[in-house]
């Protein structure tokens, strides 16, 4: 097995109408963020399976899975590619600075199943995962709160002292540990605590801050259409891992491991 990076210091959501740059789901409870440990940027284990999206005309997107954080979560994403439930469909809905959504049959936000023909599915929101750039996860409708097949990449943009203070008034409050994981990542700390995050961008996010820069219409729809042309599932080979902050720039993780 490769090195693993895992984020560690020793101090210290959605349909169309719902996921905008600024959320109101949380603003009238407290949510505390303080666990010390985030598992995005850790490599996969050889041979654990990995999702290779492959977007027409832009190249692969390679994605790890959280099993052991989102069970469920993971296993509904893995079959619905396994079934090619995934393939010809279009990325919906474009933000820049915030994410790229996909995953709807009807292409406009207000589709999708889970994995086994239901409405949906319980979340699992699991306080070791952040809205980092390069997070995957479940785009979920505000009144069922069911995790369906419409999930979305994190993009997120640059987050500051100010930002950090908006938030607390919102009554979010995040640790000195993830204040200083999302300085130099950004992302979208708004998201944190009401929506499942289950896997992470490992290899081609090149190609999903590309996207996320595609012309859009008033209804953030791309003008001409982004598609997954195919979605896989298949063993990953040890080939490494990639890691860039809001900016695009690669980043070496934390690792505090010794």
């Amino acid at each position: 097995m490769r090195k693993q990076f895992l984020i560690h210091l020793s101090a210290a959501l959605l349909t169309g109408a719902l996921l905008t740059a600024s959320l109101s789901a949380c603003e009238h409870k407290e949510v505390v963020l303080d666990n010390e440990s985030v598992a995005n940027f850790t490599e996969p284990a050889a041979g654990e399976e990995i999702c290779v999206m492959t977007i027409k005309d832009q190249g692969d997107i390679k994605i790890r899975f959280f099993p052991d954080e989102t069970e469920k979560g993971t296993e509904n994403f893995k079959e619905l590619v396994k079934s090619g439930f995934y393939d010809e469909l279009p990325f919906h809905r474009i933000i820049d600075k915030f994410m790229i959504q996909g995953g709807d049959p009807k292409g406009d936000g207000t589709g999708g199943r889970d994995a086994w023909g239901g409405t949906g599915f319980t979340q699992t929101v699991s306080d070791h995962l952040a809205h980092v750039p390069g997070a995957v996860a479940y785009a979920i409708n505000p009144q069922e709160r069911l995790n369906k097949s419409q999930f979305y990449i994190v993009t997120g943009d640059e987050i500051t002292d100010e930002k950090f203070g908006t938030l607390e008034q919102q009554g979010k409050k995040f640790s000195p540990f993830r204040q200083k994981l999302y300085r130099q990542f950004g992302g979208a700390p708004h998201l944190d605590g009401g929506y499942e995050i289950f896997g992470q961008v490992i290899s081609g996010m090149d190609i999903v801050m590309q996207l996320q820069t595609v012309p859009t219409n008033s209804n953030n729809k791309p003008k001409t259409p982004v598609l997954i042309e195919k979605a896989v599932i298949v063993p990953y080979d040890g080939s490494g891992c990639e890691w860039v902050n809001w900016k695009g720039e690669k980043q070496p993780g934390i690792n505090t491991e010794g």
